[in-house]
Parts: C-alpha cells; structure tokens; sequence
C-alpha cells in the first residue's frame, strides 16, 4: 500500500494487487510455455500421433485465455484521495475506471470483520469497498489510518 505525504491538505493512498511477474516475463512465460507445448504436439506428429497436436492446440487456447485474464487484472488498483473536504475512491477493474466521491462528514468506515472482508466506506446511502487484495493486518491499519485522517 502506497501512501504519500499531506501536501497542501490533499492524502493520497494507492493499492495494488501483488502482481509476481512484470508484463514483460509474463509474455516470456506465455511464450515458453506455447513453445513447449507446440514442440509436443509437432514431435508427437511427426511420429505419427497427430491427435496430440490437437490436444496441444487446446492447451495452448486454454493458457492463453487464461493470461489474457491475468493480464486484464494485473494492474487493477483502488485509489484513495482526500482533498477539499472531499473522499474520492478511484477503482480500477479490468481496464475500467470509476471514481466515487463520498462526503467524509456522512462517512462511516467499516473495518474488516473476518478475515477475507474488504474495508467498507459507507455514506450517505453508496457503499464502496476498498483493500481488498491487502493481507489482513494491513488492511485493517488503511482503516485506522483512514479513520485517523478523517477525524482531523
């Protein structure tokens, strides 16, 4: 969780989901494994199994759907800022933004109860969840220190 200094009344916190591969050793990794997959297939071909080409061409559709969706996700993000009096919550899914602007006067923020539960900003009737991919400890610490700024 990033966190910057108070300038000129404005806070700013970012969380990020913990991605463990930059986008460059993810098309590495996409790559190697088609290649890998690809080379079985041609091999087994060659000597006279074509049907495992088949089942290497589901596998290779297969992996990369499946890092289409992780590289849709990877740089999802829940921006928080505080400025003029004024709680701006930013997410970001998929490649789609939304920003949310709550009164902090009607805010109440709902730390997590369990252990999987997101940090809950509610006010004035919109509710909107934030930290979900921070460990539990941290996460309920962006409450108090959400709480704390708040209150000032």
């Amino acid at each position: 969780m990033k966190r910057d200094w108070p300038i000129d009344g404005r806070r700013e916190w970012l969380v990020r989901r913990n991605c463990s591969l930059t986008p460059r050793q993810t098309t590495v990794a996409w790559a190697a494994l088609l290649c890998l997959s690809l080379a079985i297939g041609l091999f087994f071909t060659w000597q006279g199994a074509w049907y495992v080409l088949v089942f290497s061409a589901v596998e290779m559709t297969a992996v990369t759907a499946a890092f289409i969706v992780y590289s849709r996700h990877a740089t999802d993000s829940d921006r928080i800022v505080y400025e003029d009096h004024v709680l701006y919550v930013q997410k970001v899914r998929g490649g789609h933004t939304s920003t949310i602007s709550l009164d902090p006067t009607w805010l109440r923020i709902v730390a997590p109860q369990r252990r999987r539960d997101p940090i809950l900003l509610i006010a004035r009737g919109i509710t909107v969840d934030v930290g979900t991919w921070l460990p539990e400890e941290p996460r309920r610490a962006l409450a108090r220190e959400l709480r704390k700024e708040l209150a000032q």
